[in-house]
């Protein structure tokens, strides 16, 4: 197995906009191999850590990264979806800072067994957490026309689904689908030559629509989010990274909801809902990275950084 290596996006930004202080409790909700985690323990000396990732191959990773700031560190192998959960057992009411991360790592795209490159020919996989869970073969040979259709549009938002869908069923009434080249082959025959995008790699959509349905990646971040917001103490951050529309519209939208104020018409003179704001946004629109670091490291090209601050 390759040697895990996955380079942080925008860390200069995260730390910035984290800000984290000595003595405060931070999360990593997307631990990967510890980068960001490493940057807000060297940062804070004094700030204690925990790390999630879904992940086995990241969490020994980052252990050994993050082995020089000792007991400061907690590692849990679980999906930041269950952040509430996972804390109450680790008997924490509260944090101070959280970083997310979205998206599939370098070393899960480069590491051929995973199965989430189309580039490589591989058992068709997807998993974040291969200890448990339908793989993406399962998806492709298993569910109904109409729902790979769904998965496929929207979560992939490919306007090629419903052929893709229907050439997915046929192939699979010969024999299973089991690797990554067989269908990025079916995906190929489906998708009309002459309408193939220059651009992008015409299995990226579907190839990215399937790893988000097998990890529930999108239901997992706004559960996530929604419980982290909650545990965070007055003047805790929230940073989270994102990598396609998809993600970025989820993240926004729960920020908005959560700085929104008052509710209330404005004919009535005075407020009956009672609402008000529980964060301040941090950034009006998205930080992007620079061109110098997007030359260092492509995949920062699309990420997206929001941040806020608890009220």
């Amino acid at each position: 197995m390759n040697e895990f290596h996955h380079l942080s996006v925008l860390p200069g930004e995260v730390i910035e906009l984290l800000n984290p202080v000595d003595g405060n409790l931070y999360i990593d909700g997307t631990l990967g191999g510890g980068g960001h985690a490493a940057l807000i323990l060297e940062k804070a000396p004094a700030a204690r850590l925990i790390g999630f990732d879904r992940d086995p191959a990241a969490l020994v990773a980052a252990a050994a990264r993050l082995a020089p700031h000792g007991d400061r560190v907690q590692l849990v192998h679980g999906n930041f979806s269950d952040v509430a959960d996972k804390l109450a057992c680790l008997g924490v009411a509260a944090l101070d800072g959280f970083i997310l991360d979205l998206g599939v790592s370098s070393h899960q795209l480069d590491t051929r067994e995973r199965g989430f490159s189309f580039q490589q020919d591989a058992p068709l996989d997807m998993r974040m957490d291969t200890t448990c869970g339908d793989t993406a073969a399962d998806l492709v040979n298993n569910l109904p026309e109409q729902e790979l259709e769904r998965i496929i549009g929207n979560f992939g938002e490919e306007r090629w689904s419903k052929r893709i869908a229907s050439f997915i069923v046929t192939a699979r009434t010969e024999s299973p689908i089991v690797t990554t080249f067989r269908l990025v082959d079916i995906i190929k025959g489906a998708v009309p030559k002459a309408k193939w995008d220059e651009r992008i790699h015409p299995a990226t959509r579907t190839f990215q629509a399937l790893r988000i349905a097998v990890n529930a990646e999108l239901a997992s971040l706004e559960s996530g989010m929604r419980d982290a917001l909650e545990l965070l103490n007055p003047g805790g951050r929230a940073v989270i990274i994102s990598f396609h529309s998809l993600e970025d519209r989820i993240v926004k939208h729960i920020f908005r909801e959560y700085a929104e104020g008052c509710t209330c018409p404005r004919q009535l003179p005075l407020c009956v809902c009672g609402r008000k704001p529980r964060v301040k946004i941090l950034t009006g629109r998205p930080v992007t990275a620079t061109g110098r670091e997007i030359d260092e490291n492509p995949r920062a090209r699309s990420a997206k950084l929001r941040a806020v601050v608890k009220l």
